[in-house]
């Protein structure tokens, strides 16, 4: 296996044929079995290194009688207790202000990054100098699958700041040889010069959120401009679902001309490419021998059969300073084995991540994920690509409302062509999710646009019970 030590020790220097479809082709090609048992012999070294340097881990694993020496296979590490967020922040409260799973030096933190905190303290990602490099080792592998090489433009529309998203997609691109353009994203009027600056640059490849560059599209049509123009090869996408979505996908790849990758994990694990498609592979792939991940059964936290879905549960392979150890993700997904369009021989999640355990709502016994009713929306013709998902819990069940923007035309085509795209909207929800939600057209425009991750779900009753009434008004006057 090409550099397979711990700790990580990369050729600063070493680059891929540009011709090869590898970029490390033993370690990306190899026979599941095989990697799995050097993944085995990795997880020991990882959890001695954390027993030896963290109180957090050393504790945990003391007070569950499990020992890093007890770990001889990947079954064996199934007994190793799962870490929460709220143990991390937990941890960093107590023994601030890295809290005491930190394994190096606080001297040898290279680069801080967090969470927002917007909701109370944030938890704080310290990166040590030898993990900054080896981030980016890793995101030019995975970038090179995408179908990026030296020499390329890649066109960063994303916040700088303490998002780990642009960070990583900056650092694998450099490491990679291509060209930054670190553009950023979240100021006033930047979406405009964003469109500008892609049409006079013409990058090969573009980051972002999907819904951002959906919006994106629509701002360049505003200034006159066709998104086909810019002359993008591949866009790959993380922070929410939808690049996996199969409508979602198929309307980004026809407004741009482009491929659509689909990637991301976690920040506290990153590497957080360690889930992500390639130019021939849809979905996202399990890149195991980068973090090593788990599809877990939710309550007990084992491994569920392949052809299952449960929640994603990581580990890092090659971090030092904060090793994230069976961290859960809080995340939905199911995974497959067996041989994928690339050639690489590692799990797949065909559907990437469906979204958070905790955004799922039911209604009238039906589980529901947001990302469902944006695939319906996003397959139906007069769509004008925003909406809102209204739900209340104001009795036993939850009730559903789903308020939508139309293309432009719609409205000025008249009232039945806007209520024919409710009725269709309405049908089309209810063949899909089992249940019925009631649809609220409104004209293009209404409904405010992102310039990150795009907040569509709204738990309200006020507004839920304005909503409908509002609606039944309509009605009785149609």
């Amino acid at each position: 296996m090409e550099y397979w030590s711990y700790p990580p020790k990369y050729d600063p220097g070493y680059m891929p044929e540009p011709s090869s479809r590898y970029w490390f082709p033993v370690r990306e090609t190899m026979a599941a079995g095989e990697r799995d048992t050097a993944i085995a012999e990795r997880l020991r070294a990882v959890m001695a290194h954390a027993y030896a340097k963290a109180p957090f881990y050393r504790r945990k694993w003391d007070e569950a009688g499990v020992h890093p020496d007890h770990v001889r296979s990947l079954d064996d590490f199934e007994r190793v207790p799962v870490v929460t967020k709220a143990e991390l922040l937990e941890s960093q409260t107590r023994a601030g202000p890295f809290g005491d799973y930190l394994c190096i030096p606080e001297s040898d933190v290279h680069h801080i990054h967090g969470t927002s905190g917007t909701t109370g303290r944030p938890t704080m990602f310290a990166i040590g100098g030898g993990d900054w490099q080896a981030i980016a080792n890793n995101h030019a592998r995975v970038m090179w699958a995408m179908g990026i090489r030296p020499g390329d433009v890649v066109f960063i529309a994303s916040i700088f700041s303490l998002y780990m998203g642009s960070w990583g997609t900056l650092l694998g691109a450099e490491r990679l040889g291509a060209k930054c353009f670190p553009f950023g994203a979240g100021a006033q009027g930047m979406s405009a010069r964003a469109v500008m600056w892609m049409n006079i640059v013409k990058p090969t490849a573009f980051y972002s959120t999907p819904s951002y560059a959906l919006h994106l599209a629509e701002v360049a049509v505003e200034e006159g401009l066709d998104p086909r123009d810019f002359g993008l090869k591949v866009m790959f996408f993380s922070g929410e679902p939808g690049a996996s979505i199969p409508s979602i996908r198929r309307r980004i790849e026809e407004t741009y001309g482009a491929r659509v990758v689909d990637c991301g994990s976690m920040a506290e694990v990153t590497p957080w490419m360690n889930l992500a498609g390639t130019y021939e592979t849809e979905g996202m792939l399990v890149w195991q021998d980068m973090v090593y991940t788990e599809v877990c059964d939710p309550k007990t936290y084992r491994r569920v059969p392949y052809g299952s879905q449960g929640t994603p549960v990581y580990t890092n392979l090659e971090r030092t300073s904060q090793p994230m150890i069976r961290l859960v993700s809080g995340d939905l997904t199911h995974w497959v084995d067996g041989p994928g369009p690339c050639g690489r021989t590692y799990p797949r999640l065909p559907q990437g991540i469906y979204g958070r355990i905790d955004d799922m709502f039911t209604v009238r016994g039906e589980n529901i994920y947001p990302s469902a009713i944006d695939s319906v929306l996003n397959d139906l013709s007069g769509y004008g690509g925003e909406h809102r998902i209204v739900i209340t819990r104001d009795g036993a069940m939850d009730e559903l409302l789903v308020r939508m923007d139309a293309q432009a035309g719609i409205y000025e085509a008249g009232a039945d062509a806007v209520t024919r795209l409710r009725a269709r909207a309405e049908g089309d929800l209810l063949r899909v999710l089992g249940v019925r939600a009631r649809v609220e057209v409104v004209e293009a425009d209404v409904i405010p646009r992102t310039d990150f991750k795009a907040r569509r779900v709204i738990d309200d009753r006020d507004l839920f019970r304005s909503l409908s009434q509002k609606m039944d008004g309509a009605d009785g006057h149609g």
